[in-house]
């Protein structure tokens, strides 16, 4: 079967460098899908798919968008219908992989494209963009991301080579032998933190001991997006939810937020989930310069050069409390919060700079306060990075998989 790869893009301003990416992937014997959503000039060479198709699907037209001369509105358009005509050629099994190129407008139209497929097809980005921060383009899906090095404009020794280079990646990738995961085993997802990470672990191992397969998710912000949209899309039948310190930052307003969607998914697919505490001790900063100045009297640590962590107050704790409560009281699945009374992250223990039981009281009080019978609270006399906590963590999430 010969397989087809998705161009989308401006081919009017890069059209010329389209036309040689297209020459290349055609060299390797596959077949490209041109989309084009240029509005300045005429395409150098003849799309599949025109701007005028492509602005339909975005539910506009090209001439409302001519007629309103606004660059912004007209790439958010086209983004928008590149994204639908992607997923629907996807769909219907018309394309295999996805390769972009541009400045900010052609990574904004490249990717949207890309974002709107599911994991595991091929997608290449070469922008000039690369080098910086790309979250906004990437979000939580797996583009690849390429440098341009110089700008996209005509062809010369760096950008031929740049664009041969993604050509020749996006045919490995095609080409490549397809992966042959143990697809019997029910998949399940975890949250770690540094600090929690004892306890994940152990849970990881005995999970997979009972014969499933575990993704553990770094509670970055990125992390916790891309399990609750792994959970979205139906690939997990369960979670390990043990680091929710994702909230801590949404709330307070820390670098790694996950958003206010954090610990939602789950109990919207109605799948079983057991949920801890771990690492709400704390919001996430940068280095110690970066933590914003209301926050200077605050207790902070410096747990490398790079990040600052500062421990979250009673008051902070009491309303994260509320917000679990809230979350898990609206799940259609088995849910159950097991909370662990001798600290909550590595930092939280007799001794460690973010000890205040206080603090930990005003979080178990209002968690408590707020719950539904429905939902399952176990509160056990151990540290979260405990054998036994992590244990009974884990065992509690397998006697729901197995009801």
């Amino acid at each position: 079967m010969r397989m087809n790869v998705f161009l989308p893009g401006t081919f009017d301003t890069k059209g010329i460098e389209f036309a040689f990416l297209k020459s290349l992937l055609e060299k390797q014997g596959f077949h490209c899908i041109c989309a084009d959503a240029g509005v300045l000039n005429p395409p150098s060479f003849a799309p599949d798919i025109s701007r005028e198709d492509v602005f339909i699907a975005a539910g506009t037209t090209l001439k409302k968008i001519l007629l309103e001369q606004n660059r912004g509105n007209a790439v958010e358009a086209a983004a928008k219908g590149l994204a639908k005509i992607a997923l629907e050629l996807f769909n219907q099994r018309k394309i295999h992989g996805v390769l972009g190129m541009g400045g900010s407008a052609g990574t904004t139209l490249g990717t949207a494209a890309m974002r709107a497929l599911p994991f595991g097809v091929p997608k290449i980005m070469v922008s000039t963009l690369a080098s910086g921060q790309v979250r906004p383009f990437v979000g939580v899906k797996d583009i690849t991301m390429m440098h341009s090095v110089v700008d996209i404009s005509g062809l010369n020794r760096i950008s031929t080579k740049i664009l041969t280079n993604a050509a020749h990646a996006m045919v490995g990738m095609l080409n490549a032998p397809a992966s042959n995961p143990n697809l019997e085993k029910t998949l399940l997802a975890a949250t770690m933190f540094g600090v929690t990470t004892p306890c994940v672990e152990l849970g990881r191992n005995i999970l997979e001991q009972s014969g499933r397969e575990v993704l553990v998710f770094h509670a970055t912000g990125t992390g916790g997006l891309t399990m609750e949209s792994f959970i979205r899309d139906g690939l997990i039948k369960g979670v390990l939810d043990i680091t929710t310190t994702e909230l801590a930052d949404e709330l307070v307003g820390g670098i790694l937020s996950a958003g206010n969607e954090r610990l939602t998914a789950a109990g919207i697919m109605g799948i079983p989930q057991v949920i801890s505490v771990g690492a709400l001790d704390m919001v996430n900063f940068g280095p110690m310069d970066t933590v914003p100045e209301k926050f200077r009297n605050r207790r902070l640590h410096a747990h490398n050069s790079n990040v600052t962590l500062m421990r979250t107050t009673p008051e902070e704790n009491a309303l994260l409390g509320k917000e679990i409560a809230l979350k898990a009281n609206s799940a259609k699945g088995a849910t159950a919060i097991i909370f662990p009374l001798r600290g909550i992250s590595a930092l939280d223990a007799l001794g460690k700079p973010f000890w205040w039981p206080e603090a930990n009281h005003a979080l178990k009080e209002s968690l408590k306060l707020g719950l539904n019978p429905d939902v399952e609270y176990i509160e056990l006399d151990l540290h979260i990075n405990d054998t036994a906590f992590g244990e009974a963590c884990a065992l509690k999430l397998i006697n729901y998989l197995k009801d």
